[in-house]
């Protein structure tokens, strides 16, 4: 069974992180409040950043994982929430919520095993899956050198690392190992929690990325920027037409080529297991969620704005860390939806589009 443990790192980003302002010293009318993902934190922090300096408007944010986000937006404690794990079209309704994607980003499996190089160990999906199954134990297992000819691997034991909250970045894990292993659909499914089979959890990409730098023979999963900020090894992927690929923007944006955002109710998108030959493989979306009812429709025009700001302005620094913007063509369907489902208690549309971030 999985083993957790005490998060190694409180995961809170803010303007309070990035401004060195706390929450109770920022007036209400200027701060915007929202908690969830983790996996588009370094973005998030990023936007923030350059909005604030931009327009005096601070950001706050709390980087608990998706279902803390979803828990958090459902109990209206904070402006916003974030999630990876879209919800479905009757859950939105049922709380009153709609989703939004923000930007696309990769998942990727890290490791730490001694004189392997980043993107020099290669792996299937169904080797993956059977290794968090538990089924594959050791680093020269059959399986792993059959796909690595050439490469010295060790006779060492294999320590899984996974999420042990709720995450969004194991909801986008899991739904790919459930597409490529039938056997870890049915054991393990599909969820932003789950009992994984064996292994250590650590809470949030960075407990994940602490005990996989600390555990000699250890693979984890992150996201890309993480592997990138903690200098981690990462593996390459077999994708869908049998090529191996590495994880970058380029397989990230070749995964979401095909997305159809106008024929998915509610932008209920997975990238998962594209179609296409450079696709990387764990693909996700990464999802804002707000109420169609706005009590407080001033707080709501701020959260619209900052938003429609990272759309038009924050493409750059998301590129920068291999994030794949929203198409122009998603952002104008995201914003004709603000327009139409956001409204006050009266009724009145919240967005207009003279509110557009030029």
């Amino acid at each position: 069974m999985l083993l957790l443990s005490k998060p190694l790192k409180q995961v809170v980003i803010a303007g309070v992180a990035a401004f060195g302002l706390t929450a109770g010293l920022v007036q209400a009318e200027t701060t915007i409040n929202g908690a969830g993902a983790t996996f588009p934190y370094p973005i998030y922090a990023k936007w923030a950043e350059a909005y604030k300096a931009k327009t005096g408007t601070s950001m706050n944010y709390q980087s608990i994982g998706s279902g803390g986000g979803i828990k958090q937006i459902t109990a209206r404690t904070v402006d916003f929430g974030a999630s990876d794990a879209p919800l479905t079209v009757e859950k939105l309704n049922e709380i009153g919520l709609i989703q939004f994607p923000m930007v696309m980003g990769g998942v990727v499996p890290v490791i730490n095993i001694a004189g392997i190089k980043p993107g020099e160990l290669k792996l299937s999906g169904p080797v993956l899956a059977d290794i968090y199954l538990g089924k594959i134990k050791e680093w020269n297992d059959p399986a792993i050198v059959k796909l690595n000819p050439g490469v010295k691997l060790p006779q060492e034991k294999i320590t899984v690392v996974a999420r042990s909250d709720g995450s969004g970045t194991t909801f986008i894990f899991t739904h790919y190992l459930a597409k490529v292993s039938p056997e870890f659909k049915e054991k393990v499914g599909n969820n932003t929690s789950v009992s994984w089979p064996a292994g250590v959890g650590g809470k949030g990409n960075e407990g994940v990325a602490s005990y996989v730098q600390r555990l000699k023979g250890s693979i984890g999963y992150v996201e890309y920027a993480y592997a990138l900020q903690n200098k981690m090894a990462y593996a390459q992927l077999q994708n869908k037409t049998g090529k191996f690929v590495k994880p970058d923007s380029e397989t990230f944006q070749a995964a979401a080529a095909g997305a159809d955002c106008a024929g998915t109710p509610g932008f209920n998108l997975m990238l998962t297991d594209q179609t296409g030959e450079n696709s990387w493989p764990i693909t996700g979306a990464t999802f804002i969620l707000v109420y169609k009812k706005q009590e407080k429709p001033e707080v709501g025009k701020e959260v619209l704005k900052f938003f429609d700001w990272a759309y038009r302005h924050g493409g750059k620094l998301a590129e920068q860390l291999d994030y794949v913007p929203m198409l122009t063509s998603v952002v104008k369907l995201v914003e004709e939806t603000w327009k139409k489902e956001i409204k006050d208690a009266g009724g009145k549309a919240v967005w207009t589009d003279s509110m557009v971030q030029k």
